[in-house]
């Protein structure tokens, strides 16, 4: 016959809709065209399959070739359509039979010798393939990361040659031998950690009620020893977490089936633009907040990121995504992350020293601080100062509690929350605060004193209260008391109250 159909799938933000790969051979002379709105590096295909049927002993029609990838307002990117387009061209010239093409679906860049690549989103693609009744056929180095779908009926394949034997019938495809096994995450061990005892504090009340976290002191006092040992705080990730997790981090192609359930951390540069930390690009893509979904983002010497970057965090660190949009295209990715950060007091970092190194002059340090806005401040629950370490502390042999100890407490506080609103403390909103943050009288005397003396806004108001729930937890108490609001007031000490 002189026309093929097969399927194949786009990925457009999280989702991978359906595309029809349309292939018919005419008469006249020579010529290969490809439609459908498809960027740069899916027209390279025509290179691509041409180069790799030859190479693999198929025959190359010399006939008028028109591929149409549908729906044509559908905007394709990526090497996965290299795969269904030769299988297409070979159906369509009689080569292999075409009455079995629609049980599958097909997604694979090709080499020019005819083997299989890996593609981006594999993830994505078995989730949807899952749902659509057909088998999936990709690339043999995409089925650790794809059989991580369950339910997913999938074929990996080496080669072009591979695939079209079995649909030849010639020799069938062996489904993946089982599920990927990863190993079981291995983080940093607060028991590292000498000394900061306040800290360690913080860092437990932080993961417990999944708040946000600002450490500053001068340098070396271990800021960012202590965030990244935030994530094995963190209970272990269930499967709908990992999954939600993987599959961002599939879309941007940098998921490795052996961090599964692992929860993730990410660090970006303070060099990082908008567009790297937020998401971006003429095709959105998602960026580090997206990335760190479920885990933790990391960000050292925060007043050195560009105010413009830092205030874009505002509406992901309230809603928990972000929605990226461009005047043809629109995407959502999830961005539910928990926000550690770190800085120095000053310029030079030592500002406040006992031996009194610090230069810095008043204004200086005053324009430091102030490269932090009152808005991102007032959406980051925790603010807590990491000083210096004595001779002696830095002499003694670290004898903290493990992150396996300190992990036990936090689970019972996630467990304690989970079942009374079904939701970590950070995430309530103003009728949550209302319904399960209410103060008993005592503590609710001395949350109006700090009120009145601190001129709180109603947003730093609401995150005491939840602050102070989270303590409350972890204390196992049902009421919130005078104590767990003082230790809350005391925990939002800002960078323009340093010593």
């Amino acid at each position: 016959m002189s026309i093929a159909l097969l399927t194949s799938r786009a990925l457009v933000g999280l989702q991978a809709p359906e595309v029809t790969v349309e292939v018919h051979l005419a008469n006249g002379l020579p010529a290969f065209t490809l439609v459908g709105l498809a960027d740069a590096e899916v027209r390279e295909a025509r290179d691509r399959v041409r180069a790799a049927l030859q190479t693999a002993q198929f025959e190359f029609p010399q006939r008028r070739i028109t591929v149409n990838l549908a729906p044509a307002d559908l905007p394709k990117e990526g090497g996965c359509f290299d795969l269904p387009i030769a299988l297409g061209i070979l159906a369509a010239s009689g080569q292999i039979p075409a009455n079995r093409l629609d049980r599958y679906e097909f997604a694979g860049e090709l080499s020019l010798t005819g083997e299989l690549r890996s593609v981006r989103g594999a993830l994505a693609l078995a989730r949807q393939a899952a749902h659509s009744g057909r088998t999936l056929i990709l690339p043999i180095a995409n089925a650790p990361e794809a059989a991580l779908v369950q339910d997913v009926q999938m074929l990996p394949a080496r080669s072009l040659s591979a695939v079209a034997a079995h649909l030849c019938g010639h020799t069938l495809l062996a489904p993946h031998d089982g599920a990927t096994l990863a190993p079981p995450p291995a983080y940093p061990d607060l028991a590292d950690v000498k000394g900061q005892a306040q800290a360690r504090r913080a860092l437990e009340v932080a993961a417990s009620g999944q708040h946000s976290l600002l450490l500053y002191g001068p340098p070396g006092t271990g800021k960012s020893m202590l965030a990244q040992r935030l994530p094995g705080l963190l209970p272990p990730m269930d499967d709908r977490e990992a999954l939600e997790s993987a599959v961002v981090q599939s879309i941007e192609g940098s998921f490795h089936p052996e961090r599964w359930h692992h929860r993730p951390l990410r660090a970006p540069h303070h060099s990082a633009s908008t567009a790297a930390l937020v998401g971006g690009g003429s095709t959105p893509r998602p960026g580090e907040i997206s990335l760190a979904h479920n885990g933790v983002l990391y960000l050292d010497e925060l007043p050195e990121f560009d105010r413009r970057v830092l205030e874009a965090l505002r509406e992901p660190l309230e809603s928990g995504h972000i929605t990226i949009s461009r005047a043809a295209r629109r995407a959502e990715f999830p961005a539910r992350f928990q926000l550690v950060a770190a800085m120095n007091p000053c310029p030079c970092g030592y500002h406040g020293h006992p031996d009194g190194r610090c230069r810095c002059t008043p204004e200086q340090v005053r324009r430091y601080r102030q490269r932090l806005s009152g808005p991102l401040l007032d959406r980051i629950d925790l603010v807590l100062e990491v000083p210096a370490l004595s001779v002696a502390e830095l002499q003694t042999t670290a004898s903290g509690e493990s992150s396996a100890v300190v992990r036990e407490r936090v689970a019972r506080a996630w467990a304690i929350q989970q079942a009374r609103q079904g939701m970590p403390n950070a995430r309530l909103d103003a009728a949550g605060v209302n319904r399960w943050c209410r103060p008993d009288v005592a503590g609710d005397a001395l949350l109006r004193t700090a009120i009145e003396r601190l001129g709180l806004s109603a947003r730093a108001y609401h995150r005491i209260l939840k602050v102070a729930r989270t303590i409350a937890d972890m204390n196992g108490a049902d009421n919130i008391g005078a104590p767990h609001i003082a230790e809350a007031v005391q925990s939002r000490r800002g960078p323009g109250e340093f010593n």
